[in-house]
């Protein structure tokens, strides 16, 4: 099972909460945590990209750096490690996006991919002006469609002609290419974005609002895999996790309930308010996903897996028993420290890592 680490580029991390730690996102925070993924064998890292946070007395989201520009930086400074910045589709045209990760691919040396996300938060881009309108998110997979077409022909070829609804290239140039095909990664949770991701992207991130059951992504995952067999595709199911550990379950438990009684409701209000602008949501979207959030009261969207060092590595051996299951996408409650556990403490217990420890070694 491949793993990943969902960088902290955003102040606090992915728990909306005033007791759980606090603190403001910058290069070397990012490059401490990137660094000891790649010394623990992770196979990629990704950065989101957040324009508007959401408030609150956490002030949830509030302070992030921009994507491109940290991944080019952490691209300059490891060695193995695959990757990946953000692009959101609306902020910026589709062949600067291009021209720009054939930078990055190479200054990383062909280990850079780009993860596209279509935008639902509404206040990000009206904001800077360029919020479409509320038909976006009926729309706003076609947009993504011709957004990445063009990209990968730029990639591909150096040149773009392509005329669709929302995009007319004129003899669009790239030059130099990529040194190698530059992965595409989303986050596609309903059905429409489902397909999409099958159709256009390598990964697909996968969640849920479990609670130590991993097991329970099979069914995201499921859709995921018989869409890639109805279009004949291959794109992957990576699960997005937060990590809670300690020395013992009651330990690592009570972390938990501490930061659940700092849950900022201030700024989940606010994140579900923009989130129901769209009202033709469909019953896996990341909009529902958000409603349970809130109706549990618990102060993160992901699922969590909280315990002691052996019970998260056999969690996670479960999830990699999960049919189509490709790998898993980790946060943590604090990142320096969860990083250095899971490195030293759990995935060397972890059944389903042992090849990629060995492959590090």
């Amino acid at each position: 099972m491949q793993l990943g680490v969902f960088l902290p580029i955003g102040n606090n991390g992915w728990l909306i909460s005033t007791t759980s730690p606090q603190y403001m996102p910058s290069f070397e925070l990012n490059r401490t945590v990137v660094e000891k993924a790649e010394k623990f064998g992770f196979d990629f890292a990704l950065s989101m990209i957040k324009l508007r946070g959401f408030g609150g007395p956490s002030e949830f989201w509030d302070h992030n750096l921009e994507s491109f520009t940290m991944m080019a930086g952490l691209a300059a400074v490891t060695s193995r490690i695959q990757l990946f910045a953000t692009i959101g589709v609306l902020t910026m045209p589709a062949p600067i996006v291009a021209r720009m990760a054939v930078t990055i691919d190479s200054i990383s040396n062909g280990r850079f991919g780009v993860n596209v996300i279509s935008g639902w938060q509404e206040k990000e881009y009206s904001q800077m002006g360029i919020w479409p309108g509320d038909a976006h998110y009926q729309r706003r997979y076609e947009y993504c469609e011709e957004y990445v077409t063009i990209m990968k022909e730029l990639w591909a070829t150096g040149h773009s002609d392509f005329k669709g609804e929302f995009f007319q290239m004129d003899d669009c140039r790239c030059s130099p290419l990529p040194s190698r095909q530059i992965p595409i990664v989303c986050a596609g949770q309903s059905d429409r974005g489902t397909k999409f991701a099958a159709e256009y992207a390598d990964f697909n991130f996968v969640a849920s609002t479990a609670f130590n059951d991993p097991c329970t992504i099979a069914g995201p995952v499921a859709r995921l895999v018989a869409k890639n067999a109805e279009l004949g595709t291959k794109c992957g199911a990576l699960v997005l996790l937060m990590i809670i550990a300690d020395e013992t379950d009651d330990a690592a438990l009570a972390k938990w309930e501490h930061y659940k009684t700092g849950t900022d409701y201030e700024a989940m209000a606010y994140r579900d308010g923009q989130a129901s602008n769209d009202k033709q949501a469909d019953v896996n979207s990341t909009v529902d996903r958000f409603a349970k959030t809130t109706k549990a009261r618990l102060p993160t969207a992901q699922s969590v897996l909280c315990g002691s060092y052996a019970k998260i590595a056999a969690l996670l051996d479960d999830l990699a028993a999960v049919p189509g299951v490709q790998g898993a996408m980790l946060t943590f409650d604090d990142f320096v420290i969860g990083m250095e556990q899971f490195g030293t403490r759990i995935q060397p217990l972890m059944k389903s890592r042992q090849q990629a420890l060995s492959q590090a070694a």
